[in-house]
């Protein structure tokens, strides 16, 4: 239970932030696709923070 309470913060923003709620892109390519850069906007966000 611990560590779904840690995840699903994440999994909200990421929804909120990263427009992970609609997929606008065609298929399972797509679907890849729009996770990588969701993952990639939310890693580079927190390399940003971490920097400054």
């Amino acid at each position: 239970m611990k560590r779904r309470a840690a995840v699903e913060p994440v999994i909200g923003h990421l929804k909120a932030e990263h427009r992970m709620g609609r997929n606008y892109l065609a298929h399972r390519m797509g679907d890849a696709i729009n996770a990588i850069l969701a993952a990639v906007g939310y890693n580079f966000r927190l390399l940003r923070r971490f920097i400054a």
